[in-house]
């Protein structure tokens, strides 16, 4: 039995998932009474309207007298509920249980004792493969290619929300009090060695919500965590300026030759090399001030957040 203080959050997501909460529980309670010497299971209903009470209260006296029940106001994101369950946890580790790992309790005291094995302060499952439409697949591509490329983000595209937590790294994830959250993000800004075991489960969009909830929470990963928009308008004024040199050598070429840069034949109106030549000129600027407005908004974005400039894994002295 190790000697620690394992806090276990749970978070019911589904009024389908409310069937499966005796069976989890008790599977968990006959895991953690045998292998820790202290423990708490934090439930953070996530459904309005939906009482679970009915399937708590056959359960052992020892199991509810471990057990807290945290019902929200109203339904909320999937990673905010989780937060929920975190700020109450008291453990010395704190494990992220889903639901789809019911059937495996056994996974709590093999992601602690691979914690403390490769002295991990966050230890997840990862999926061999994700299982989605065809259809979404491109999206997915196009989500982690931008996350790879335009931030210093280590994300793991293959990673399940279950995962266990040192008191250190959940001291320092809290102090992340972001209203827009993407928990994959702030795992890697947090830091601390990190490492995974390989499960045979599959990552399933049913899992991660309705596409259109995906989808929002994709927007809030690229705005709030990577300079993709901003390179975006960079390469928007680039092309501006490009424009408007070709724009202005078609039109001179077409007022004194008659002849554009495609080889067709036009007679210029009076006027029409100066409108076309304004016009350019004037998009050229658009697309800069943009650019210029867009650094200072991610300043300012940066700014507010109050994200920590640096975090202290440990302190010692010789």
């Amino acid at each position: 039995m190790y000697n620690s203080f394992l806090s276990v959050v749970i978070v019911l997501q589904q009024p389908q998932e409310a069937r499966l909460l005796p069976d989890c529980l008790l599977r968990l309670y006959e895991v953690l009474r045998g292998n820790f010497s202290d423990y708490e299971l934090i439930l953070v209903n996530n459904w309005p309207g939906l009482s679970v009470d009915d399937d708590i209260a056959p359960l052992p006296d020892e199991l509810k007298h471990n057990l807290y029940l945290l019902t929200l106001s109203r339904n909320t994101n999937k990673n905010h509920a989780i937060l929920a369950g975190l700020d109450r946890s008291n453990g010395d580790y704190t494990l992220i249980y889903e639901f789809d790992f019911c059937g495996q309790p056994e996974l709590a005291v093999q992601l602690f004792e691979r914690s403390r094995a490769e002295n991990s302060d966050i230890v997840y499952l990862r999926a061999k493969d994700r299982r989605v439409a065809w259809q979404f697949r491109p999206f997915y591509k196009l989500f982690y290619f931008i996350l790879r490329r335009y931030s210093a983000l280590r994300v793991d595209e293959l990673a399940h929300n279950t995962r266990i937590i040192s008191r250190r790294a959940l001291n320092s994830l809290l102090r992340l009090r972001e209203n827009l959250r993407y928990m994959k993000a702030i795992y890697s800004i947090v830091g601390y060695r990190t490492s995974y075991i390989e499960t045979e489960a599959p990552l399933e969009s049913r899992t991660e919500g309705s596409f259109s909830e995906r989808f929002r929470t994709s927007l809030v990963a690229i705005t709030s965590f990577t300079t993709f928009l901003r390179s975006l308008l960079l390469w928007i004024f680039l092309f501006s300026l490009v424009f408007l040199l070709g724009v202005i050598v078609n039109a001179l070429k077409v007022k004194f030759t008659g002849v554009d840069v495609f080889g067709n034949t036009g007679e210029p109106f009076s006027g029409w090399t100066f409108l076309v030549v304004l016009i350019a000129v004037f998009f050229a600027t658009t697309c800069l001030n943009l650019y210029i407005m867009s650094i200072y908004l991610s300043n300012i974005y940066n700014e507010i957040k109050q994200r920590p400039l640096y975090i202290i894994e440990s302190i010692k002295r010789f």
